[in-house]
């Protein structure tokens, strides 16, 4: 296909399941002129031989303590990375990682697009319920999500 070079996509999420959800939208990078943002670990520094990506720090929330530090650096580090790759959207699987990107994104009225978690069913997530507002497309993987987010369209699964 051919490559669409005047816009620039950010995919952005926190690891484990939402990174794997996210990987699942490969068939789009090679459309776009694209950059992938992820928390820094073993596992995602292995991405970086395939794909272009930067690293935020790891901060699991059952140290509240400490993930309020990381967050905040996180919430930097993000604006930094949002002014190098200057994207046009921002696509997102979640979860806390990828709030402040959000936020970032609507300040330079850049579009966001947020797919909430496979995993939820009936219940929101967190981060959806902080993006919801923001987005420009709330994708939801269930029916039964509609309920949640009224105004969501229903994707389907992205598996």
């Amino acid at each position: 296909m051919k490559k669409n070079k005047q816009k620039k996509v950010m995919f952005i999420s926190s690891i484990g399941g939402h990174l794997t959800q996210l990987l699942q939208l490969k068939p789009l990078f090679d459309q776009y002129d694209y950059h992938i943002v992820t928390e820094e670990s073993s596992i995602t520094k292995e991405l970086a031989k395939e794909y272009p990506v930067s690293f935020l720090v790891y901060g699991a929330r059952n140290y509240l303590f400490s993930y309020l530090f990381k967050f905040s650096f996180n919430c930097i580090k993000s604006f930094f990375i949002f002014l190098k790759e200057r994207p046009d959207v921002i696509v997102t699987t979640g979860a806390h990682t990828s709030v402040p990107m959000c936020y970032i994104a609507k300040l330079f009225r850049r579009k966001v697009i947020y797919i909430e978690s496979f995993a939820k069913t009936t219940t929101p997530t967190l981060s959806g319920r902080l993006v919801y507002p923001i987005a420009d497309l709330f994708i939801v993987q269930w029916e039964s999500m509609k309920k949640v987010y009224p105004k969501a369209v229903y994707g389907g699964s992205i598996y």
